[in-house]
């Protein structure tokens, strides 16, 4: 199984990805310290795109101080330091060949053994492969076993996705985002702050959506029975507000992590 690497760096996280966060535990949304006894552990989100992974993502990162891993910038931290996984990966792509799974994997490996994964991590556009889900199940890294993934899956009706996606709008000359369902500006097509004319990204029309959902469907959504089948599953509803489904989402994964426990970990990772 291969991967292309520029459609890996779009794909692996659509909406996380825009954040380009690799370590960064910094985030907009802030929630209640955590249980100091609960550690989340090896965590991917599921979802299509607009579902609001990269959200929810960001609120996990701050409530645990764990880091979001998104293969897409994997790819592109590794080419920027001239790495020598790095380096295969640039050749590959400028010979426009395609980047093997074994390559994505390695980079993946070495990240998880870094100290800010010790208590836990956030998956993104990874594994998006039921080749890759296998790999991560029977992979040990060198610096110790890992405790075992678990998944949770946000549900959004494929209609409200794609006003989500197709209704945003954003203003060019102070970055405000609008949607034209659901948050629209008080003039049409005009910015509230500036009356600057709002623009749509190349990425928000309705053309693009059903592209990535093709994409999604095709690569992705195999992925999810072979969790469902281990058990370490949660399906939750992303249709509410952003504090509601992350409430979703956290019980999910402390019902997990009770089936599913993590080893007794050192607080390196900063949890709070």
């Amino acid at each position: 199984m291969t991967a292309s690497l520029p459609r890996a760096a779009a794909f692996a996280g659509d909406e996380v990805g825009r954040h380009d966060t690799l370590n960064s535990n910094s985030a907009t949304y802030t929630t209640a310290p955590a249980d100091g006894s609960f550690l989340p552990g090896p965590v991917l989100l599921f979802g299509a795109p607009g579902v609001g992974k990269g959200t929810q993502a960001q609120i996990l990162v701050s409530r645990f101080g764990i880091p979001q891993i998104s293969t897409g910038d994997l790819l592109r931290q590794h080419r920027r330091n001239h790495t020598e996984l790095g380096m295969i990966a640039d050749g590959l792509m400028r010979q426009g060949q395609l980047v093997p799974d074994d390559l994505v994997n390695k980079m993946v490996a070495v990240r998880l053994c870094e100290p800010d994964a010790a208590a836990g991590y956030i998956l993104d556009g990874f594994p998006r492969t039921l080749a890759q889900a296998e790999w991560l199940d029977t992979f040990t890294p060198e610096c110790g076993p890992l405790p075992p993934t678990v998944a949770v899956e946000i549900r959004v009706d494929e209609t409200l996705l794609l006003r989500r996606i197709t209704g945003r709008r954003t203003c060019p000359g102070c970055n405000r985002i609008y949607n034209i369902y659901f948050n629209p500006p008080q003039r049409y097509e005009l910015c509230d702050d500036d009356q600057t004319k709002l623009v749509q990204r190349a990425d928000d029309t309705e053309e693009a959506f059903l592209k990535r959902m093709e994409v999604y469907r095709a690569q992705t959504m195999p992925v999810v029975p072979h969790y469902q089948g281990t058990g370490r599953f949660r399906s939750v509803e992303g249709g509410g507000s952003v504090d509601a489904v992350a409430a979703a989402i956290l019980e999910a994964l402390r019902e997990l992590r009770t089936e599913f426990p993590v080893p007794s970990l050192t607080s390196a990772s900063g949890v709070r």
